[in-house]
């Protein structure tokens, strides 16, 4: 069978998900009122990893809803979008970008926003090898090699290339020696290994790393810093009731400082009550890239 797009995300949430038919994941939402699947995409180096550190908080959830539930970590964000998009999740954890590209497409709906270090907002950067003499941004890196994250990433793909186009009005893939699909972390580790001069990256991955150690402090110097974008948001899917929404968000949103630093990953400090409104920003730079379509 030839493989589509579509096609490859669903595996690799399957294989995320090691151990659940295949069947499973393709029942309406909410058709089971005693199991729910919930979602996280790549915020972590690899599946397991990203399911063992941000599980508590869905164990959380589901305990609090009273339901059994299945947790599945996707392999991009691309693949997140389409695995709420079909159905195949009811409640997701997802970053910014990939949160706007699914409810372009299907109509979920982000209920809270996650804080980090007690803000429920953060910031894209560009970092640059140490010794490179950059008195301007963009001006002083042409022709530099330069890369991007994923084209699901909101820090390391969209708001660059949003950036570029209105305030910069440069081309990224001829003004830098570009290329684009990595990681947070490889990103770093590119920059500050020397085999890249410039990277996209977020200044919460960039402490994350140097609190520890897989990347020196000095390694890289940061030459660009975005205005505040939204955190990662928590979705619902499409065919979420309004009560079941309000459950949801209310049971993240009361999660107290002191719990969590056992439910959540280091230094996220709770959740802040969200709307679609909350994410506006990021639909706006979606739309002026090309990558979604303004709603009529």
């Amino acid at each position: 069978m030839t493989s589509t797009p579509f096609t490859l995300h669903r595996r690799r949430l399957l294989a995320a998900g090691s151990g659940v038919a295949m069947s499973s994941l393709f029942k309406p939402a909410f058709a089971q009122t005693k199991k729910l699947r919930f979602g996280v995409g790549p915020l972590l180096p690899n599946p397991d990893d990203t399911k063992k550190v941000y599980g508590p908080v869905f164990a959380h959830l589901a305990k609090k809803l009273g339901v059994d539930y299945e947790l599945f970590a996707t392999t991009d964000w691309a693949g997140m979008a389409v695995a709420m998009g079909s159905g195949q999740l009811d409640v997701a954890w997802m970053g910014p970008w990939g949160y706007i590209i699914a409810n372009n497409a299907t109509g979920c709906q982000a209920i809270a926003t996650a804080k980090y270090d007690d803000k429920p907002f953060y910031h894209a950067i560009v970092i640059a090898k140490p010794d490179l003499a950059i008195a301007k941004f963009p001006d002083d890196t042409r022709g530099m090699t330069m890369s991007f994250a994923d084209v699901g990433s909101t820090s390391g793909w969209l708001i660059p290339t949003f950036t570029a186009k209105r305030t910069w009005t440069i081309d990224p893939k001829t003004f830098w020696t570009y290329r684009e699909g990595a990681t947070h972390a490889a990103n770093e580790i590119a920059v500050s290994s020397g085999q890249s001069d410039l990277a996209t990256d977020f200044d919460r991955n960039r402490n994350a790393m140097i609190a520890s150690g897989k990347v020196a402090a000095d390694a890289n110097k940061i030459v660009w810093t975005s205005d505040p974008l939204p955190n990662d948001a928590i979705v619902v899917s499409p065919a979420a009731t309004p009560e079941f929404a309000a459950q949801v968000r209310d049971i993240l949103s009361a999660i107290t400082l002191d719990e969590a630093k056992t439910l959540l990953p280091n230094r996220y400090t709770g959740f802040v009550p969200a709307t679609h409104a909350s994410y506006a920003t990021i639909e706006q730079a979606g739309i002026a890239v090309g990558k979604i379509k303004a709603k009529s």
